[in-house]
Formats: structure tokens, C-alpha cells, sequence
């Protein structure tokens, strides 16, 4: 049976926390016998209530809170951890969508040479409330047709909707402490060096946006990060995707500071 390990890293997200917690437990609702499941919490030692929540938490549930070196620190923790077949990472204001893990299942049991897969993510505010569906409707035009040199012109998958193999994992190495913002965009971009990623055409998750969290508040650091992990890919190749990168960096700034200006 398919085994999934769910890896969070959290630090000072008692708030949206219990909602992460539901949407990885209820993915077993109706759906026994299907696969099993181990859901990995792994805190930077938050001194928000977090812990008296996950002491809360069942044993399906397995957790550490300690001081880390920062999200990919934290990720690479919850790596050693895992004992599933297929791994996932899901921010602690994140959400899985119903039915998610019984999706990504059915792809990964019926296609063994599928190393990773990826599928739609909407955007949600701090209430989950659905926002920026523009955002939304231009990754999902991007991401139909999986292309490593499109990859690298722009990080169209979000991180939440994301799934690969504990082996394909093991070939790549772990996730880049040096990086900040963008450690995800460069382990697709590892993976997908490797494999094509499998496009499942389906909402697998939602992705938090609001101004405080590091997405919203840091965005102009972000997009650069990417510009460097692309090229630092690239390794002198792929002049086209890389120039189309530039581009695309210099849009998605642009748009980014009028949503800032126009409050939204």
C-alpha cells in the first residue's frame, strides 16, 4: 500500500495551524485502505501555543519543536523523518483540498515510472477566502504541458501541490539551506533536470497569501532568488529560458508593487 509522509514546517503559526491539521487528517475520510499516511510537523521551537497544539494531536501525528536554521533546515529535518513512498510539503497556513492524497494515489500506484507529480493551487486570504484568481488562472495555463526550459523561464508551480517519490528525493539530495524563499523553485528544477513532472489536472491545495507572511512581505527578494536559482540551473545554458526569465522578473515586480499600491 502507498505510504505518504507529509512534511510542515512551522514556526509561529498557531492560528492557521489547526486548519493545516484538518486538511492532512480528513484526506483519510471515506478513503480507507486506499493508503496510509504520516503527517511530520517540524517546528522551529514557536512559543505561540504551537506546541500545546500539536501535544494535542493523536499519534498519526509526529512533531519536534527545536530552534532550526530556517525552512530548508526545517524540511531537511522532516526528510530524515519520513518513512512514506511519496513525500509532500504542506506550509503550516496551507491547506490541502478534499480528495487530494486519493488523487495523487491513483496517479503514483497506476504510473510507477512517475516520479513527481504536480496539480492546481488556489490562493486564499487569512479567512480562506478565495483571492487573485488572475494569479490562479495564468499558472494553471502554464503548467499543462510540463517543460524543463519553461521551468526555467518562471516558477509556475506552487510548492503545496507538489509530490515526488522518497527515491527520486534521495537522487536529488536535500533542500539548499543557503536559500531563503526559493528552495522549493530549485528542488522542482532538480527534479525536473531528472524526470518530467506529471501534471495532475485538479485543485490539490490552497496557498495563504497575506501582507505579513513571508511571500507578501518579502516578494521583491523572492523573485530575485529565483532569477539566481535559474541560472545557477542553467549553469551557462538555456540562454532563451534564462533572458525569458529576466522578463518575466521584471513583469511580475512590476504587477506585485500595483497590487501593493492598489491595497489587494
Amino acid at each position: 500500500m502507498l505510504r505518504f509522509s507529509i512534511i510542515t514546517p512551522s514556526f509561529n503559526h498557531a492560528r492557521f495551524l489547526p486548519r493545516t491539521l484538518e486538511s492532512v487528517r480528513s484526506q483519510l475520510h471515506g478513503v480507507e485502505g486506499q493508503f496510509e499516511l504520516e503527517h511530520i510537523i517540524v517546528d522551529g521551537g514557536s512559543t505561540d501555543g504551537t506546541v500545546e497544539l500539536l501535544r494535542a494531536c493523536g499519534p498519526e501525528v509526529r512533531w519536534v519543536s527545536e530552534p532550526d536554521r530556517g525552512q530548508a533546515d526545517a524540511l531537511n529535518k522532516g526528510l530524515a523523518m519520513a518513512t512514506g513512498d511519496v513525500l509532500g510539503w504542506l506550509n503550516s497556513d496551507d491547506v490541502y483540498e478534499p480528495g487530494t492524497l486519493s488523487a495523487v494515489a491513483a496517479v503514483m500506484s497506476a504510473e510507477p515510472a512517475t516520479q513527481w507529480a504536480y496539480g492546481r493551487v488556489r490562493i486564499i486570504d487569512e479567512d480562506d477566502r478565495e483571492i487573485r484568481r488572475w494569479i490562479t488562472r495564468y499558472k494553471d495555463r502554464r503548467m499543462h504541458r510540463f517543460s524543463y526550459g519553461k521551468l526555467l523561464s518562471e516558477n509556475w508551480i506552487s510548492q503545496m501541490g507538489v509530490f515526488w517519490r522518497r527515491s527520486a528525493g534521495a537522487e536529488v539530495g536535500p533542500f539548499r539551506p543557503e536559500l531563503r524563499y526559493c528552495m522549493d523553485y530549485d528542488y522542482w528544477l532538480r527534479l525536473g533536470a531528472r524526470w518530467p513532472g506529471r501534471f495532475i489536472d485538479r485543485c490539490l491545495a490552497a496557498f495563504r497569501w497575506y501582507r505579513a507572511s513571508k511571500s507578501g512581505a518579502d516578494f521583491p527578494r523572492q523573485f530575485r532568488e529565483e532569477l539566481k536559482v535559474a541560472q545557477r540551473q542553467a549553469a551557462g545554458g538555456y540562454r532563451w529560458p534564462i533572458f525569458q526569465h529576466r522578463l518575466n522578473y521584471a513583469k511580475i515586480i512590476t504587477a506585485y508593487y500595483l497590487l501593493r499600491l492598489l491595497g489587494r
